[in-house]
């Protein structure tokens, strides 16, 4: 089997950073596994629209770097911070925002 076929055989956040051979923080990743694992999709979607003559290898390689930078985006930041999910970027409905009110 290829490595980009091993590659796409992976469903856990722990697998990619083992195929990688990336350390990584197991509590970190486990508290933090959904919003890295969004933020690694967004880089890969990105290489593979912005780099669609790269070989396997150097596809893989990129995709190695976009796992690096998912994990520590959130070494430096806050999941709300970053504002991956739908659930973040939505307004509640029937509340109104202080910054909302004017004065008069």
């Amino acid at each position: 089997m290829s490595r980009i076929a091993q590659f796409q055989q992976i469903v856990d956040a722990e697998q990619y950073f083992e195929f990688f051979g990336l350390p990584y923080d197991a509590q970190f990743v486990n508290v933090n596994r959904l919003h890295i694992l969004q933020k690694f999709s967004n880089y890969i979607k990105a290489i593979d629209r912005d780099s669609p003559d790269l070989n396997d290898e150097e596809k893989l390689g990129q995709y190695r770097h976009a796992l690096q930078q998912a994990y520590d985006v959130f070494l430096a930041s806050k999941p709300v911070e970053q504002k991956l999910f739908k659930v973040f970027n939505e307004k509640p409905q029937n509340v109104v925002l202080l910054t909302e009110i004017g004065t008069d």
